[in-house]
């Protein structure tokens, strides 16, 4: 079943790359964003990175949370984290559970083969584990800065 604007987000627990578990439900009383993307060190995946860490700031300033998701190990995301200085988590989504309760799997075309893959997407949670807002299909030019303008001002 997949999470609805309105309803309560899923008690996800999630795998850090220091071997540390991120849980979901531990983040309340902030607002949570948490954007899935496909793969670790692609471009467009390093680009909304790098934008997410360098609002990151204001993100926090406005007592949000970044979580970025992919179905990338915890070894990749601790290169990708470290080679970006993302000072945000990054969840191992290996089994998928974390793309199944939002729903961000779908038919994707590389180079004429069909596979299902990470459709990139952001939620946005507030400080009670609603989800208030989704972006699905992102496309990455100026979208962490669109996430950011939604939250209520610091």
């Amino acid at each position: 079943m997949t999470l609805e604007v309105g309803k309560k987000a899923p008690p996800l627990k999630g795998l850090l790359e220091d071997g540390s578990t991120l849980v979901l439900a531990n983040l309340r009383g902030r607002s949570v964003v948490i954007y899935f993307y496909p793969k670790d060190h692609t471009p467009g995946c390093t680009r909304e990175a790098q934008d997410f860490r360098d609002l990151h700031a204001q993100f926090r300033k406005r007592d949000c949370e970044i979580i970025g998701v992919s179905r990338d190990s915890a070894a990749s995301h601790g290169k990708f984290r470290a080679k970006q200085e993302l000072p945000f988590p990054l969840v191992s989504d290996s089994d998928e559970t974390w793309c199944h309760a939002f729903g961000v799997l779908g038919e994707k075309m590389l180079y004429g083969k069909r596979y299902v893959g990470v459709i990139r997407s952001t939620f946005l949670i507030d400080a009670d584990g609603i989800l208030v807002t989704e972006w699905r299909g992102v496309k990455v030019a100026g979208h962490a800065a669109a996430v950011l303008d939604r939250l209520a001002p610091a």
